[in-house]
């Protein structure tokens, strides 16, 4: 008998079985905080964007929900950030159950590594160095929020953020006494700025990259060409977005602050426009300068195989290193010493121009929706849901019930891969046997 279903499918399908478990789970009345169900549109809407970690919200996290809703949407984040693959596959080796091959492709598709027989090592990797991380990280938290808030509030507290920072969801349970205020209370608190940018970087890496550091350390040349793009563009974004913003919000959100609070948000603003979704600032309080950098950072989002989404940094580096080749009239698309695959382009291209389109149909649809909409604000909104970053300007409350349906529609394709999305709804089994000839057409 045939299989149905490709990897990408059961990917697809898997994630939204989770959705659907978490929608029924915050419909139950002990989820909510008034102890009555918060409905369907919120339930769903709230599970796919924790699931998805995108971080959007359309009811204050920290008093809509009751405590236990609270953990149903954190136990949402972790398998959404890590993969719900990579849960399932660390329980059965827990269960010291042989991994099959099915299982091994599958996995290799969620993580987007190439070698299948390094699935199992990689699992434990990842597992590993996921509750390192967020260990350490809450540790760190909790030297902040336990003794402002208690030791069981702030333990909670401490292990809900480090937890959300790491898979970049951008959920906070911050806003109790200001709703929607995410870390505005910590802009010029270094340890919870440089703990929160260290966790959503180390997180949005990816696990290849995870692998590669543990094996070669500090030895950049050793690196593999993957590596090193993600790192190279990652520090270009970090730093060079961080002093972008230095200087655009000179007059804006940093021109009453010192200059250390300034470089604290300047870097935070720069890390966590790249899928995290936390803000020391407030977002609508952007100059248009600032929201434009914004847009550009959530557009491109993390790295390939990481808890972030995005087109990729590889994505844009693919797309730069042949543009630039192509410039220079070199054919050979190389880059460290090395070649870029002959597919790297189109593939890069593909997965550009198909976030592109569906931001632009997305865009389209809410402004039909509501035309009172700013349009500045409905473009942050749709790149931050498509991006799965969770940053907003403050509309998602007053989006109609189907431009929400839209948000989470494109929540759903950022945290899957649009790209992969696409393939699980039209693949075809069949290649064609004859394919058609080539014609050469002018471009430019």
């Amino acid at each position: 008998m045939k299989r149905s279903f490709s990897s990408i499918r059961v990917i697809a399908l898997g994630y939204a079985a989770v959705v659907a478990l978490g929608t029924i789970l915050l419909l139950l009345p002990v989820s909510s905080a008034t102890r009555m169900s918060a409905g369907v549109p919120n339930a769903l809407f709230t599970a796919v964007s924790a699931s998805c970690v995108t971080g959007l919200v359309v009811c204050n996290t920290a008093t809509a929900w009751s405590p236990f809703g609270q953990a149903v949407i954190l136990v949402l984040i972790q398998i959404g950030g890590l993969g719900f693959m990579t849960i399932a596959t660390g329980f059965s080796m827990m269960l010291r159950r042989r991994l099959g091959l099915r299982e091994r492709q599958i996995m290799q598709e969620s993580i987007n590594v190439d070698n299948i027989g390094k699935i199992a090592s990689l699992t434990k990797m990842i597992l590993r160095g996921t509750a390192l991380f967020e260990g350490g990280g809450t540790l760190l938290l909790a030297l902040r929020f336990v003794p402002r808030f208690g030791w069981k509030h702030g333990l909670w507290l401490s292990v809900f953020h480090s937890i959300s920072a790491f898979c970049n969801a951008g959920f906070d349970l911050l806003g109790a006494q200001s709703p929607y205020c995410s870390f505005v209370d910590y802009a010029d608190d270094a340890l919870v700025t440089l703990t929160l940018c260290v966790l959503i970087t180390v997180g949005g890496l990816g696990f290849i990259v995870w692998e590669d550091l543990m094996r070669h350390r500090l030895r950049f040349s050793r690196y593999s060409l993957h590596s090193k793009l993600v790192l190279t563009v990652s520090a270009v974004l970090t730093f060079g977005g961080a002093l972008l913003f230095l200087l655009v919000e000179r007059h804006a959100t940093n021109a009453d602050v010192g200059a250390k609070q300034a470089l604290l948000a300047s870097l935070f603003d720069a890390v966590t426009a790249r899928t995290a979704g936390f803000n020391t600032v407030d977002t609508a309080s952007l100059s248009s300068a600032g929201k434009f950098l914004t847009m550009l950072l959530m557009y491109v989002g993390g790295s390939p195989g990481s808890t972030a989404g995005g087109i990729k940094t590889t994505t844009v580096a693919v797309i730069a290193i042949s543009t630039f080749n192509g410039i220079r009239r070199r054919e050979s698309k190389g880059v460290f010493g090395r070649r870029l695959e002959t597919d790297a382009l189109s593939k890069a291209i593909s997965v550009a121009f198909t976030n592109l389109t569906l931001a632009l149909a997305g865009m389209l649809f809410i402004f039909a929706l509501q035309p009172e909409l700013h349009f500045s604000d409905v473009v942050f909104e749709v790149l931050s849901a498509i991006g799965t970053v969770g940053m907003s300007t403050g509309i998602t409350r007053a989006l109609h019930p189907a431009a929400r349906l839209i948000i989470v529609y494109l929540m759903f394709c950022g945290r899957v891969g649009s790209v992969s999305f696409a393939l699980a709804l039209l693949e075809k089994r069949a290649r064609p046997a004859i394919m058609n000839p080539r014609e050469k057409i002018t471009l430019g």
